[in-house]
């Protein structure tokens, strides 16, 4: 089995991945088994400028708020604000504290000087304004898009006014409340005040989509694809708080899987743009469903890659990254029969590999699968090579350099 791993294995370079793919990509995800190691972060940083370099590529996306993402965009193409003020209030989960985070924004922002600004490099978060232990309340983004078309749409097509707004959504730490992950009596997602503003949210985004023409000549399409990003969210974020009152037993799954289907929405709008990177956890952008166990409860849903694929197609690629050993977190050397441990066999530090050669080679017997003694890292399962386009293998992970903080977990670590 190792003479067909080393047929299948290349040096990780962009000209590498993009012949393993049967067609050039809107979107090609770049997936990750664990958060908060520089060095998948700084291995994503070299891929995207090769990306950008050789492949015109444009746009990197990553697993972070997506409101507060505009603030590192803005800094990027514009040079709004400092590097400081777009690294505390661009990343959410913590990503901020990230060294190599840092130097992706400040070297997006170098490149950037001079370039004609449909030239420009953009950045986005794609994630929700959540995580699984709690959510935003709706106010910025609802309110954003209704400041948007009262300023350019007439004053009656409104379906309310600002005021309407402001007293149904209340004070924001109704929606805010951390006791409602565990008690869904604490949410406010069926209240009275919510169950009026679901449609009129979506009132406000029909809104939008009916006056497309005029609004992009009246103001701009920056502009107006900033508007659809606030009625994606506030709509998500109003169907996510909904759920969060539940008490059926498949609350869970609705709630992650609202969470992937936010990821999914602004991943497709990203797609209408150009080629872009998009950088997350593994699980999120797979092709198979994905699953976790929340104490004894097995959850599963579909992540965002296996609804863009089912969009895209052949235009979405997803390579999923594995680890070898990350010894600062007690993840040593894996066992020699699993498919981590094959690759850990391999003489170089990292690669990619054609991940459908591998599956059909494997054939009827797939190497086994790998625990980790570490809930934060999640193995890749063999049974899922037929549906990955490449295999990103880093055989050791580095510890995070001083002054370089790890993110704030969000969970148990889906698979």
């Amino acid at each position: 089995m190792a003479f067909h791993i080393d047929e299948s294995a290349h040096a990780l370079t962009a000209t590498a991945v993009m012949g393993l793919l049967p067609a050039r990509p809107r979107l090609l995800a770049l997936g990750e088994p664990t958060h908060g190691e520089d060095t998948l972060l700084d291995l994503r940083n070299a891929l995207f400028r090769q990306l950008v370099e050789q492949e015109g590529y444009q746009t990197i996306a990553i697993e972070s708020d997506c409101l507060m993402g505009l603030a590192v965009d803005d800094h990027v193409t514009s040079g709004m604000g400092t590097l400081d003020e777009a690294m505390e209030h661009g990343f959410s989960h913590g990503f901020g504290a990230s060294a190599a985070n840092r130097e992706l924004v400040r070297w997006m922002r170098a490149c950037n000087d001079g370039r004609a600004p449909s030239e420009r490099l953009r950045f986005a978060g794609f994630d929700g304004p959540l995580e699984i232990t709690g959510a935003a309340g709706p106010r910025q983004a609802l309110t954003a898009l209704h400041a948007y078309l009262a300023t350019w749409v007439d004053a009656d097509l409104l379906p309310c006014g600002e005021q309407t707004l402001d007293r149904l959504l209340g004070a924001d730490a109704r929606w805010t409340e951390p006791a409602a992950m565990m008690d869904p009596s604490r949410s406010a997602g069926r209240s009275a005040e919510a169950a009026e503003l679901r449609p009129l949210a979506d009132d406000l985004v029909a809104l939008l989509d009916a006056q497309t023409p005029h609004l992009i000549a009246a103001s701009s399409r920056e502009a107006w694809d900033r508007a659809r990003l606030y009625g994606r969210t506030a709509v998500g974020l109003l169907r996510y708080h909904y759920w969060m009152a539940d008490t059926s037993p498949g609350r869970m799954a609705r709630l992650v899987g609202q969470r992937d289907a936010m990821m999914a929405g602004n991943l497709l709008a990203l797609a209408e743009r150009g080629p872009a990177l998009v950088f997350a956890h593994n699980a999120h952008l797979q092709r198979e469903k994905s699953a976790m166990r929340l104490g004894d409860l097995p959850v599963e849903w579909w992540s965002a890659g296996a609804l863009v694929s089912a969009h895209l197609g052949e235009k979405y690629a997803f390579l999923a990254t594995a680890l070898g050993t990350i010894r600062h977190r007690g993840v040593d050397a894996p066992p020699a029969d699993t498919l981590e441990g094959l690759l850990y066999a391999l003489p170089e530090d990292r690669y990619v590999v054609d991940a459908p050669r591998l599956a059909i080679a494997f054939g009827a017997a797939p190497p086994a699968p790998r625990v980790s003694p570490w809930f934060g890292y999640a193995p890749l399962d063999p049974a899922h090579l037929a549906g990955t386009d490449g295999v990103v293998f880093v055989k050791d992970a580095l510890p995070p350099a001083s002054g370089s903080a790890a993110p704030s977990a969000d969970g148990p670590r889906p698979r």
